[in-house]
């Protein structure tokens, strides 16, 4: 790189660049397309534009003007130099600096808007709605377990169905290449070009590549109302009033808009008011006023004030005759007399904002309906405190108060409250006191009179202007009215606060406020006063100048106004606004000049006609020291005549005179009034008016001294002042400064190019205007109240860039220069040039903050400079001037010839920036993108003024400017470093400079040599990447400046595209010979086109910049890969750019394109392993079998662990596939083809998994979820999406910015919108946002959808193909075709639509034709999902690829028949695959697949080559299995609502299939799933253990391995019944005959896949210790693979289950029992049947009771079912033959003493469970319940066939037990109970005081006292005379021994954990013990002798009293 300033870089060789980045050398661009170009290249290059000569054409663009010409000074003549300028800037036109070629890629964007209208409806099945057909009622014919129902007969007949069509030409070609063919055409035919145009355009937040065109300035105006005055009458009409309207903001207490006057007086008052208004111009009739309202508030109120002619009397006499409704005849004489004058009569008002709230809430008018009758600002007034609490609330956003003001409904306001105006409260503060009182309590707070009448006004909002529109200067608005209609006037706004907006027309307005009078201490008649106000250009009466405007029905411009009369007041109040018209030349002779009168309101006899008395004058001059005087005034008032000369002078120092002035009260102020000016021209601030004043003094025309306020500046201090008034500007007030800013940044221009010759000296202001200019910039982005777009510029800045901005003029002649010279650089002569020069130099080295201090002669810095410089070959430091550039004479606007010596602007701007220092520096790089915006706008009009062809692009500028670009660039990129490591917090203000930065070189790549503007890419790329600043926000800031640089309109041709190799050379056809696949070479070159070489970087230099990055981005880490994201986007738009480009439809030039991209292509593939899998495994396992998933995912995943990587988000993932889809599809297909032949195994397998991931990750997601995925990223909040329109759209202009800071927003779009960004103007996503879609937009959404996911899977079918077509024949195709077979396979399984459907059989039948051999023998697990998932398209509804699916299977039997003698493994899988299918698909339709049967039939007769062979009888043997298979679906499908009676059927299909394991072991699996979704995951687990016993058995006959289990003996620990797989016999399964257990389950890795998913089952279940029994038998066959990483996660899983095992022991809730009995022939085979059901935990018995209910009353009707409520045997003969009967009863799990010993744990007591019991109390006498001695008991023990848990929820009953218990045997047990529940109660590990209170109540309470003590007092009190209950008696009374043991035991502990307020109950516990105790004593130790004899051991026979019983009976 060239070191312009070798100064510059001492600082920055710390960024030296690290090893790690180096980007590489670019080409010399200009050199290559002069020499190098090939003339096709040429072509290619000339048809996407090559920067055409006027690639940025500089061009005026016409101001967009409101009114029908400018408004302009009226006396256009002579005006002041500032004025001038001022006018000029206002009035000429924009300069606009616009590229040719932008956008051109997005254009297609814009078009995307009917894009609906020409696509094709894709149908999806998904989607698709069959006629729904009638369900058929279950009908409970033959379902025992046992019957012998052979799966052969056949309940339908196959023939008598109609086959469908048949897909035409099914074996009709010669060759495989034919066929081929015939595939590719028909799937090219009729394809969307545009991938990009179905995709969702790319988010807005990464967007950084667009920089907003910011908002054409305009005037500012708020939003706007329009109100029409409709009607103003009192009730009597008998004279002329005139209203005056104004809005007053309560809260900021002050008047926001100017007064609009109008009247409704009828023709006859007009009349009256005839000779006091003798014409009437036409613009003072309107009767409608626009207001304008900036900052909407709640308390904005339009006052109308009332005003009558004056006449005599108070305000209340005169209101008089309005009360009473007397109609009184003298008004036409006070008209006649006194109609000039007005009186104050009446006012009213309204609260506009709360109709506008409330418009908007209740969507209807306010209008003067019944409900408002009585004033309907009553209305208003009656709601106003609720009104205005709601509004509080209602506004407390202002962006809805604002979104009402500019969308509320039209409103009529009926105002009947008009309220007397007091003569003494007229003041403006009066009238905020009044409003206050009304917003507080409705009605002002003094009662004040109100006068009957009514206002009625129409409102409305205001969206474009209305016809006949007067501006507040009364020029016409466009549009104009064609004919004469009453006019509408826009009243001006004081808006309520700032408005940072700069002037934008010419507007000079004074208004002028008279305030009060006070005469009181006058001792005169004076009392009836008004002021006659008059605007004067000279002293003299004629001077009066008609700037005036008129009010109502009056002259438009008048001389004079008066002020209303307050009848006798001697100080009165005024409310009158005088407006006048400012004219722009104002001298010291201008002054404002006020005369008092007296007006006599009646005649006297002796007055002449002349009503008015003079009391005296006042006066007030326009100017003070040339500056126009505003503000509050307090005037004395001069008696009798005006003074010589008085408009020099203000009153208060009007110097003695003679005669002496006669002041009235000894020249006190009396007269108050306030000025104030609305103007474009008046600064208002004394900064600026001192910088103009100045400039302007230079411009010459001056006299010196020049005079500012009181100073007098000489010429010789001019310098100097100007100097300080310059470093001044930037402290000037926020708001003037805003408002003058265009002005200000022009002038400081104008002083950069100008060295200004001052009293013949030469004063060079550049450095400090450019300071200037730099601190403006700072303090413009500093302030809180402006707006910047997102690229961080300040919004008044970037609009005063892009439109107004223009080199400074060249200079005017001034006074000083030498009168010869054409310009003043002629001024200098060569010798001062050199001079100049040298003091420029050496400010760039010391401190240039001031630069009055000499330079020093010869010093060290000296020589080092002329070192510097003549190492450069230059002799003298003056050449380093940028002063004199030679450039060819050009004309200027004024068409003399420029002088040839001319500085230039751009160059001079960029010395500035380099050679700045200190503060000024660091603010100038930290807003770079002002002045490298200024820059671009200062070349590009450079370049328009040169001869294009003469100069070529290499000289458009000096190698010095080139020199301190360089220099700058490096810089600004030092600078962004420097932030990142010093100061992580401004990390955003580095992102902003690189960002601008990066659009500095994106613009120089249209003006300068594009080879140099590389150089500086790569000097930035190198710099950027220092040591110690993080990696990820390295990558992330080059790939935001490089996505900037790609965005270039001429990026293609930047990259030289037309220069990458497009096609494959041309080769034999692969598919023939690999031999002819080329040399070793010749693939090695083809496999480095996807590679990221470094001749690639260099030749393409920005998009292998680009790819570098992503590529680095990939490989790293980052938080929530924000970087990923970055660099994915970064790509993703500009394909996206290129693919909707109009440039590039042709294919040609789209495979040149891609061809750029294809190093890309070997990216995505290497990156496949960060993809986010969320998508496509979910997809994938939707359609799997339940075993499948895990096993295929565990498959998935290993091939997954390259590197362990945060994968990406989903929706940057398919941003990334959507970029590779691309370039497949538009890539070379012959080079496709050789790369994929050439590429490594590996590779291939690689880029077939990247396909298997598009497929899923496109897949179609139905109309509800329309694209999910791309609309995470769009969940956004409205507001954020509402900045961010505004932000790009646009550009939040200076309007914009105006309703940012209110939060409302001006919906129109910007005047130059960028198309590219309009989302509303796509078709994708403008609705997302939104829940509430309405259809069509859904309908149009899944249209798009659908089309972009039959898209991206043809393109993968594309590919697929070109993969296919390409397997030479003699390498290792199987795994190809394999590879290709799965991603096909898996496309299969995904929602696909018809049209993919099509060409995806097509091609499997090719492949079929092509590979049957090697599929059938090879590839069997394949080949079984292809028949699974052809024979599910054999279901579909849709019609279409029902026949392509018989078709492909019809296809796949013929060939496995004829070419691979295969057919009865395909029998065999076609009949496994459909069970499947029939098993878990619930929605499955069986017709459809029937008539498929039969259309596969039909195939089978058709075929003539096959009559002769065995097939079509083979194919009619399998069509009849299957069909016997679905009429066991058709029951399944009737019992899908009794979940039982389902399950009872599938096991019954199962067991059917005993003699075919693969089936059986679909059907459990089919169990297995549908157990799952009922969530009983242990019948589901279950159903998994059988089928793994199964493939044990299958195992074990194979191979005999120790480790693997013995069959299913291994498995009887986890359950007793798995035995019965062994059933399998040897004789049944011969694993050797073809077909037979050739699934992929019959493995060991199969068999621990069904087994770690039962494990997991189990552990879903609860059932922790099945888990261990599980993982018994896999951990032997895991030691034995030696595969530790199973072993870990195995022993993991262990761990867990025995953790929850000692977590939730005793808390698990296992399952409940019931007995359920069917009783009535309507059950056919389940008459008299009984069943255990298992029913989740805690089921209550009417639960259970209420399903089967429902569903049995279903099948039989309501009146048939009889639910039993008890559980007494039933009596058949009792029952009712034509009904059914179901009895429930709860029962218990039932286990003998010697079981017990064994079931200890909770789990032991509920697993394995054959017996139950439940009891049935009842008496002798036939009664349930009895006494105590007569309450006998029955227990029932039922055994099951199998052990619960099963593979069903209920099993057959085959064994049922009775016995009796004698009411003491009741007893015993009873007592029994309670003792072990006491027992327990007290010994629990962690005590529960109140567990144990109630188990002693119940046991020792005094209250059931009566229990045990009861029992023992019958059974006990005697001994029982008969011998044989001797022994029931002793046992009776043990359990009492123990009893009252276990009850002491129990008080004792209680004591223990009492609190202290217990301690009664507790003594109360202990006295019922005691009683009990004492009580039972006596009974307890009464033994009964006979059974404590001595025993005689042979004798002893032991009786049970049941025993006895049976012998006795």
């Amino acid at each position: 790189m060239k070191n312009p300033e070798g100064i510059l870089f001492f600082h920055l060789h710390s960024w030296s660049t690290p090893p790690a980045y180096d980007a590489v050398e670019p080409l010399d661009l200009e050199e290559f397309l002069m020499s190098q170009l090939r003339s096709e290249d040429s072509d290619l290059m000339h048809e996407f534009g090559d920067f055409p000569d006027d690639d940025m054409k500089v061009e005026q663009v016409e101001k967009e003007r409101r009114t029908i010409r400018h408004s302009v000074p009226e006396d256009g003549g002579d005006l002041d130099p500032h004025v001038r300028d001022c006018v000029k800037s206002y009035t000429q036109p924009w300069l606009v600096v616009s590229r040719r070629c932008q956008g051109d890629g997005w254009s297609a964007y814009s078009e995307r808007v009917g894009l609906h209208k020409v696509l094709h409806k894709q149908i999806f099945e998904s989607d698709f709605q069959p006629e729904n057909k009638d369900k058929p009622s279950p009908t409970l014919a033959g379902l025992s377990d046992d019957s012998d129902r052979t799966l052969t007969s056949c309940d339908f007949n196959l023939r008598s169905l109609a086959p469908d069509q048949r897909v035409e030409g099914l074996l009709a070609f010669s060759s495989h290449e034919e066929l081929d063919r015939l595939h590719q055409e028909a799937r090219h035919a009729k394809r969307h070009p545009e991938v990009f145009a179905l995709y969702p355009p790319p988010d807005e937040d990464d967007a950084v590549e667009i920089r907003p065109i910011p908002d054409c300035p305009k005037e500012h105006t708020g939003e706007r109302i329009l109100i029409r005055c409709q009607a103003m009458k009192f009730e009597i009409d008998i004279e002329p009033i005139f209203a005056t309207m104004a809005l007053y903001d309560l809260k900021e207490k002050k008047k926001i808009s100017e007064n609009f006057y109008c009247d409704l007086n009828s023709e006859q008052f007009r009349n009256f008011l005839k000779p006091h208004t003798p014409h009437v111009d036409h613009s003072t009739l309107a009767r409608s006023a626009i207001f304008s309202v900036t900052y909407p508030s709640p308390d904005i109120y339009l006052v109308i004030k009332i005003e009558k002619v004056l006449q005599q009397g108070e305000i209340s006499d005169c209101a008089d005759p309005y009360l009473t409704m007397r109609e009184i005849k003298i008004c036409e004489a006070f008209c006649q007399r006194l109609g000039r004058y007005r009186m104050p009569f009446a006012w009213a008002t309204v609260n506009i904002m709360e109709v506008i709230s409330q418009t908007a809430a209740s969507d209807r008018d306010v209008t003067d309906s019944d409900s408002l009758k009585g004033g309907v600002y009553e209305f208003v007034h009656r709601r106003t405190c609720s009104c205005l609490e709601r509004n509080s609330e209602r506004f407390t956003s202002m962006e809805e108060a604002c979104y009402n003001v500019h969308t509320f409904k039209p409103a009529t306001i009926t105002i009947t409250t008009i309220f007397k105006q007091e003569g003494d409260r007229l003041s403006d503060e009066d009238l905020l006191k009044f409003l206050a009182d009304i917003k507080k309590s409705s009605t002002p707070q003094r009662r004040i009179k109100t006068i009957p009448g009514c206002i009625k006004l129409d409102m409305s909002p205001i969206h474009d202007t209305p016809q006949a529109c007067l501006s507040t200067e009364l020029i016409p608005l466009i549009p104009v009215a064609e004919k004469n209609i009453r006019p509408v006037k826009e009243v001006l706004e004081f808006p309520s606060s700032e408005v940072y907006v700069p002037h934008n027309i010419y507007r000079n307005l004074l208004f002028v406020y008279p305030q009060r009078l006070n005469f009181v201490n006058r001792l005169t008649s004076a009392r009836n006063i008004t002021i006659k106000i008059q605007f004067m250009s000279g002293e003299d009466p004629s001077c009066v100048l008609p700037v005036i405007f008129g009010k109502s029905s009056s002259p438009e411009l008048l001389q004079e106004v008066y002020t209303p009369v307050t009848y006798h007041n001697k100080s009165p109040d005024f409310y009158e606004e005088v407006k006048l018209s400012l004219p722009a030349r104002l001298t010291e002779r201008h002054h404002l000049l006020f005369t008092f009168y007296h007006i006599s309101c009646q005649q006297k006899q002796n007055q002449s006609g002349n009503c008015e008395t003079l009391i005296g004058y006042s006066w007030l001059p326009i100017l003070s020291c040339d500056r126009l005087q505003t503000g509050q005034f307090c005037l004395p008032i001069v008696l009798d005549r005006l003074p010589v000369n008085y408009s020099l002078h203000t009153p208060e120092k009007l110097p003695p005179q003679v005669p002496p002035v006669k002041w009235m009260e000894s020249h006190k102020g009396l007269f108050n009034l306030e000025v104030q000016t609305v103007s474009s021209v008046h600064p208002q601030d004394n900064h600026l008016e001192r910088f103009f004043t100045l400039c302007h003094a230079l411009e010459g025309g001056t006299t010196f001294p020049v005079r500012i306020k009181d100073e007098k500046i000489p010429e010789n201090k001019l310098e100097h002042e100007l100097k300080l008034s310059i470093i001044s500007l930037s402290s000037s007030n926020l708001e003037p400064l805003v408002l003058f800013l265009h002005r200000i940044l022009d002038k400081l221009f104008t002083l950069i190019m100008q060295p200004m010759v001052i009293a013949g000296q030469t004063a060079n202001l550049a450095q400090i205007a450019f300071e200037s200019v730099v601190s403006i910039v700072n303090s413009l982005h500093n302030s809180q109240e402006l707006f910047r777009d997102q690229l961080g510029r300040n919004i008044l800045l970037a609009t005063y860039l892009y439109w107004v901005f223009r080199l400074p003029d060249p200079p005017r002649d001034t006074q000083n220069a030498a009168p010869s010279s054409d310009s003043r650089y002629m001024t200098i002569g060569p010798a001062t040039a050199a001079r100049v020069g040298s003091m420029l130099l050496q400010s760039r080295i010391r401190s240039s903050s001031n630069p009055d201090i000499p330079a020093q002669q010869a010093s060290d810095e000296d020589a080092e400079i002329k070192d510097i410089l003549s190492a450069k070959g230059l002799n003298y430091p003056g050449s380093r001037v940028s002063t004199y550039v030679e450039t060819s004479n050009y004309p200027n606007s004024a068409g003399s010839t420029r002088p040839s010596n001319r500085k230039q602007f751009h160059e001079e701007l960029a010395l500035q920036m380099v050679v700045s220092t200190g503060v000024c520096r660091e603010n100038a790089y930290k807003y770079a993108w002002f002045f490298f915006e200024l820059l671009v706008k200062s070349m590009a009009q450079h370049v328009s003024q040169l001869d294009r062809y003469t100069v070529p692009r290499r000289s458009r500028f000096s190698d010095r400017f080139k020199d301190d670009v360089t220099t700058i660039v490096s810089v600004v990129t030092a600078e962004i470093c420097t932030i990142l490591v010093k100061q992580q917090k401004e990390v955003e203000q580095a992102e902003k400079i690189n960002i601008s930065l990066a659009f500095f070189l994106y613009d120089l790549l249209s003006l300068m040599d594009r080879g140099f503007v590389f150089q500086l890419v790569r000097n930035y790329c190198n710099q950027m990447s220092a040591k110690s600043v993080s990696m990820p926000t390295l990558i992330s800031m080059r790939l935001e400046f490089l996505r900037i640089l790609c965005s270039h309109e001429h990026y293609l041709n930047l990259s030289l595209f037309f220069s990458s190799p497009a096609s494959a050379p041309a080769s034999p056809c692969p598919s023939i010979s690999s031999q002819s696949s080329g040399s070793y070479q010749e693939q090695q070159r083809i496999l480095a086109l996807f590679d990221l070489s470094q001749e690639f970087k260099q030749q393409h230099y920005l998009t292998g910049l680009l790819l570098t990055e992503l590529s680095a981005a990939l490989d790293m880490e980052s938080e929530g890969g924000k970087v990923q994201r970055k660099a994915i986007n970064a790509i993703y738009s500009l394909l996206c750019s290129h693919d909707l480009d109009d440039r590039c439809v042709k294919t040609d030039v789209r495979a040149k394109v891609s061809a750029l991209y294809l190093p890309l292509v070997g990216i995505i593939i290497e990156s496949t392993n960060y993809l986010d899998f969320t998508v496509y495994a979910h997809t994938c396992c939707c359609r799997l079998q339940p075993g499948e998933y895990n096993l295929y995912l565990s498959v998935f995943m290993c091939s997954q662990q390259g590197k362990s990587v945060a994968t990406l988000a989903a929706d940057t993932s398919r941003h990334l596939l959507v970029c590779f889809l691309w370039v497949m599809k538009n890539a070379d297909r012959n080079l496709i083809q050789r790369w994929t032949v050439d590429m490594p195994p590996s590779q291939l397998n690689k880029l077939l998994e990247l396909l298997t991931i598009c497929v899923s990750c496109f897949e179609y997601r139905g109309k509800q979820s329309s694209d999910k995925v791309s609309t995470q990223a769009l969940q956004k909040s409205q507001q954020a999406k509402l900045q961010l329109e505004e932000a790009l759209l646009r550009g939040m202009g200076a309007r914009g910015e105006m309703m940012k800071r209110v939060g409302g927003m001006d919906r129109t779009v910007g005047q130059r919108e960028n198309l590219r960004w309009r989302k509303d103007l796509t078709q994708w996503r403008q609705t997302n946002d939104r829940q509430d879609k309405t259809k069509a937009e859904l309908d149009q959404e899944a249209l798009i959808s659908g089309n972009l996911a039959t898209e991206a899977n043809l393109i993968v079918l594309d590919l697929l193909e070109t993969i296919i077509q390409a397997v030479p024949l003699n390498e290792c195709k199987d795994s190809v075709v394999g590879g290709v077979l799965k991603v096909l396979l898996h496309s299969l399984t995904c929602n696909q639509s018809t049209t993919f459907l099509r060409h995806t059989f097509s091609t499997l039948r090719a492949l079929v034709v092509k590979f049957g051999d090697l599929l059938f023998e090879e590839e069997a697990e394949q080949c079984a999902d292809l028949c699974q998932k052809v024979l599910q398209y054999c279901s579909s509804p849709v019609d279409e690829n029902r026949s392509q699916a018989c078709a492909t299977l019809y296809l796949i039997m013929r060939y496995s028949y004829s070419n691979a003698s295969n057919f009865s493994r395909v029998k065999m899988q076609v009949t496994m695959s459909l069970a499947s299918l029939v098993g878990k698909s619930s929605d499955f339709q069986e017709e459809y697949l029937r008539r498929s049967l039969r259309t596969i039939l039909a195939y089978a007769e058709e075929d003539a080559e096959m009559q002769n062979t065995q097939l079509p009888s083979q194919v009619d043997e399998l069509l009849r299995n299957l069909n016997s298979i679905l009429s066991d679906t058709v029951k399944m499908r009737e019992f899908q609502e009794d979940p039982e009676m389902l399950m009872d059927l599938m096991y019954r299909i199962a067991k059917g299939y005993q003699t075919s394991p693969d089936l059986r072991l679909t059907w459990l699996q089919n169990m297995a799933e549908k157990h799952n979704n009922r969530k009983c995951y242990t019948e589901s687990a279950m159903c998994l253990v059988h089928a793994a016993a199964l493939v044990a058995e299958y195992l074990s006959m194979l191979e005999d391995h120790k480790y693997l289990p013995v069959g299913s003996v291994t498995f009887q620990n986890i359950s007793p019944n798995v035995l019965e797989e062994s059933a399998v016999s040897d004789d049944i399964l011969s694993p050797d005959e073809d077909g037979v257990c050739s699934g992929r389950y019959f493995t060991e890795s199969g068999l621990v896949g069904l087994l770690e998913q039962a494990a997991e089952l189990f552990s879903n279940g609860g059932l922790y210790e099945a888990v261990n029994e599980v993982y018994k038998i896999i951990i032997p066959i895991l030691e034995a693979r030696r595969d530790f990483r199973k072993l870990a996660s195995t022993h993991d899983k262990l761990h867990r289950a025995f953790d929850n095992i000692i977590q939730k022991g005793h808390k698990r809730m296992f399952g409940t029992y019931f007995r359920v009995g069917f009783y009535g022939v309507k059950f056919g085979d389940l008459d008299e049947r009984e069943f255990i059901y298992k029913e989740p935990g805690i089921t209550h018995l009417p639960e259970i009771s209420h399903r089967l209910e429902n569903f049995y009353s279903q099948c039989f009707g309501d009146e048939t079912l009889v639910m039993i409520k008890d559980s007494t045997p039933v009596d058949r003969k009792q029952l009712n033959p034509s009904k059914a009967y179901i009895q429930i009863t709860y029962v218990e799990p039932f286990f003998d003493d010697y079981e017990m010993k064994d079931r200890l744990t909770n789990f032991e007591k509920n697993f394995n469970l054959r017996r139950f019991m439940y009891t049935t109390p009842f008496t002798k006498s036939g009664r349930p319940r009895g006494e105590l001695n007569e309450q006998y008991k029955r227990k029932t023990i039922l055994t099951t066939m199998h052990a619960f848990p099963y593979v069903k929820t209920r099993i057959n009953v085959i064994q049922k037990e009775e016995f009796d218990l004698t009411p003491i045997e009741v007893a015993i047990e009873d007592m029994q109970k309670k003792t072990r529940e006491l027992a327990v109660a007290t010994h629990r590990e962690q005590p529960d005081a109140k567990m144990l209170q109630m188990v002693l109540q119940g046991s020792v309470g005094a209250i059931v006292n009566q229990g045990p003590l009861e029992v023992a007092q019958v059974f006990l009190n005697e001994i029982p005379a008969d011998p044989k209950l001797f022994r029931h008696h002793n046992k009776l009374r043990l359990c009492f021994k123990e009893f009252i043991m276990r009850c002491g035991e129990a008080v004792e502990k209680n004591k223990h954990l009492i609190t202290s307020d217990q301690k009664e109950y507790q003594q109360e516990l202990k006295k019922n013990y005691n009683r009990l105790r004492e009580n039972l004593r006596p009974m307890l130790e009464r033994k009964i002798p006979e059974l404590y004899k001595p025993i005689v051991r042979d004798s002893f026979k032991r009786l049970s009293f049941r025993r006895t019983l049976e012998e006795n009976s």
